[in-house]
Formats: structure tokens, C-alpha cells, sequence
């Protein structure tokens, strides 16, 4: 998981990076020459191709290594500094790091472009290319962490939409929803007590993660020890990927059974339900901001998780959703019965969903 989050925060730095010093040298040095042009007869040619060049040299440099400097502060220092400790260090870091690529870019440029630059030892305490560049790369560094931590909190593709505004007013969408929720969850936690409850969970949680992107989901929201995940029903059929998911899921929780034995004395097991159906979401709340779906598609998914002890199942599917998918290619399905719920005039259809591969 760590090497698959590495290299995708390196694909996201060096798109970044490179983007915003191409942007940095187009404010820099765009029309300079007819700028420039005005004061004096004689012919001027700046060597603006060979500046964008650089430019985008540097922001692929800069990328790597600044998702290099974030991924092991993010993995190994970031638990055990303080926060004011980890800036002052990470900006120490950063300048050291900009006075050597800058030193050496200088020293390139010269030779290229046949121009004389102030690269002596120490050039950089009172140039202020230097510290253009500095203030640049630090208002960058703060919009690269705040859209880093706004797309880690609504996720990806629901950070976009609700950057375009998609969902400002209330619209309505197919979707699938997973309910997936901790087996024995009373019994774990009188067990572990609140402390170790709270990281039990959130490394359970963590492992959820690492298997979102591959198949395509997003979450919704947490509540306690259940999450509730959401595709529009494109992705969610595609490949049987709301399928797909849990079974992933609980193929990690297996191949780490042993470390969460050592660590909690304790082996998760999870039981989800899905369905699917058309639903309203709409963005609510002026303070903090989120999407909320409103539906009977949501109550109906969590009644049917609800039905997984009860019918000694890991996972339960509508009869709906399996007659749009192409669930039963890859796995067995056995049907449970018609459920009445309370409040519902219609009566359901349920199915238990099992891996052939475990029977």
C-alpha cells in the first residue's frame, strides 16, 4: 500500500510542480522582450523557449523530490513530531534543497545560453531571483497541502465536483451503496477498551483505503465502526467492482490476520450490504460543507446489512442490483427470501453473495 500511495503522490507532485513553474517562468519572462523593447533600439532576443525548458526541468525535480520529502515525514515523522518541528525542519530542508537545484541550474543555464549569472558561493543570501523563487515555491507548497488535504477529506472525484459546483443544487443520480460495518463490534470493544478501540478501527479503516481506488469506490461518510461506500453504477458494474471490493477487502484483513493478532488479539471480520436505486444528492451546510444523499436507496442498503448475522452471511445483495450486474459469472449467489421491512409496502428480494474460490 505504502509503494502504490508513494508513487501516486509522485504522479500528483511532478504534475503539480511542473505545471506551476512553467506558470511561474510564463509570469517571469512572457512579453519581457517587447517590454523591454520600449527603453532601448537596440534588438533584443531573450532566450524565452530555453527558459521554459528549464522551467519544466525544474518542476519535474522539484517534484520528485518534494513528494519523496512528504511521503517519509507522512510514513515515519509526522507521528512522532510536533507539527510547529516538522515545518521548521521541512523548510530548512526545502531551502538547502533550493540553493543546490537553483546553484546547479545556474551554473547550466550560463553554458547554454551564453549568460553571465551571479552563482558565486553565497549568491543566493541577496539575489532576488532567489527569493522570488522562494516565495513562489512557498505559496505553491501551501496550495499543493491544501488541495492534498481537501481531496484526502471529500476524496477525489467528490472534491472536483464539488469545486465545479455540481451538486449546489440538488440532483439526482443512480448509485449503488455499500453498507459495510465490524462484526462483534460491542464485543470487540468492551474487549479493547475506547483507546485501542479507536486505532483497531482506524486500521481497519486504513486497510478499507488502500483498496478504494482500485475498485472505483467512494466513501460516503463513517459512522463509528461502519462505512458507507458509494459508485455511480457505472463504475460499481464495471468489472463487478462493488463486489470486487469487499472480497479485496476481506483478502487484506486475512493476509494480515497475523499482525492484527499480535497487535489486538483480535482478527476483524466485516459484513456488508448492497443495493441500489436512484437517490438526491445535493451539497448541505454552510460551516462545513458536504454531500449528502437522501434517498430510500440508503435506509434499504442499511436494512439489508442489518440481515447479516440473522442469515449467518459476510455479504447480502438486492435482487434488484444482481439482475443489473454481472455478479454470478464470478461468484455464487444464493437466494434468502423475500424480506418485508417495516414501513415498506413492497416486499424485497435478497441474495447471500459468496467467493467461489473460498468454497
Amino acid at each position: 500500500m505504502r509503494l502504490q500511495k508513494f508513487f501516486f503522490l509522485i504522479l500528483q507532485s511532478v504534475f503539480f510542480w511542473t505545471i506551476a513553474f512553467f506558470i511561474y517562468v510564463f509570469i517571469k519572462y512572457h512579453g519581457l522582450e517587447e517590454e523591454l523593447q520600449i527603453y532601448t533600439d537596440d534588438r533584443l532576443s531573450l532566450p524565452v523557449v530555453d527558459f521554459y525548458r528549464f522551467g519544466i526541468y525544474l518542476g519535474l525535480i522539484i517534484g520528485v523530490i518534494y513528494a519523496i520529502i512528504e511521503f517519509i515525514f507522512d510514513a515515519y515523522l509526522s507521528k512522532k513530531l510536533a507539527l510547529g518541528a516538522t515545518i521548521i525542519i521541512k523548510s530548512i530542508i526545502y531551502l538547502i534543497i533550493m540553493v543546490v537545484i537553483l546553484s546547479v541550474f545556474s551554473f547550466y543555464i550560463e553554458k547554454q545560453v551564453n549568460i553571465d549569472l551571479p552563482n558565486e558561493r553565497g549568491w543566493w543570501r541577496t539575489d532576488p531571483f532567489f527569493w522570488n523563487t522562494i516565495l513562489y515555491f512557498v505559496a505553491s507548497s501551501v496550495i499543493f497541502s491544501l488541495l492534498k488535504v481537501a481531496i484526502d477529506k471529500f476524496g477525489p472525484g467528490v472534491f472536483f465536483n464539488m469545486l465545479l459546483g455540481k451538486y449546489r443544487k440538488p440532483r439526482e443520480e443512480e448509485r449503488i451503496l455499500m453498507f459495510i460495518d465490524l462484526k462483534d463490534s460491542t464485543k470487540i470493544a468492551e474487549q479493547l477498551g475506547h483507546v485501542r478501540y479507536s486505532r483497531f478501527i482506524q486500521d481497519c479503516f486504513t486497510d478499507l483505503n488502500s483498496v478504494l481506488r482500485k475498485y472505483e469506490a467512494d466513501i460516503y461518510q463513517y459512522v463509528g465502526d461502519e462505512a458507507v461506500l458509494s459508485w455511480v453504477t457505472k463504475k460499481g458494474f464495471r468489472k463487478n467492482n462493488c463486489v470486487n471490493l469487499f472480497f479485496a477487502f476481506k483478502n487484506k484483513l486475512q493476509k494480515k490476520r497475523e499482525r492484527y493478532l499480535n497487535k489486538y488479539g483480535i482478527a476483524p471480520q466485516f459484513k456488508a450490504g448492497l443495493h441500489c436505486g436512484r437517490l438526491m444528492i445535493a451539497e448541505v451546510g454552510t460551516i462545513k460543507k458536504e454531500l449528502a444523499f437522501h434517498g430510500d436507496v440508503i435506509n434499504t442498503a442499511a436494512r439489508i446489512q442489518g440481515l447479516c448475522n440473522k442469515h449467518n452471511a459476510e455479504l447480502l445483495m438486492s435482487q434488484e442490483l444482481l439482475e443489473k450486474s454481472l455478479i454470478p459469472l464470478k461468484y455464487n449467489t444464493t437466494f434468502i427470501g423475500d424480506i418485508e421491512f417495516k414501513g415498506k409496502t413492497n416486499v424485497l428480494k435478497i441474495h447471500k453473495i459468496t467467493d467461489k474460490k473460498t468454497e
